[in-house]
């Protein structure tokens, strides 16, 4: 009951800037890859890098933005993190 009187009583001038606009673009448009040791042979080799990432992504347009190798804690690479934009 108190949930209806809020929603029908409450001003709507309290909800008027709490719509996204449509041209807002994100703020962190940086997404995080997952990728195995088999996939990446060597992690300083961007060219290939890159391929790779847009084979498997199928996007032409992405940007390595950062590479950061996962470890076990035997230090055993797990796999790589791969930022993209």
């Amino acid at each position: 009951m108190l949930i209806l009187a809020f929603i029908f009583l409450t001003p709507k001038g309290w909800f008027e800037g709490s719509q996204r606009q449509p041209n807002q673009v994100h703020r962190n448009p940086v997404a995080t890859l997952l990728l195995g040791p088999e996939v990446i042979k060597n992690e300083s080799d961007t060219v290939n890098l890159q391929h790779q990432v847009r084979s498997l992504s199928g996007r032409t347009d992405v940007e390595i933005v950062g590479v950061r190798k996962v470890l076990d804690e035997n230090g055993k690479t797990l796999g790589y993190q791969v930022d993209i934009r």
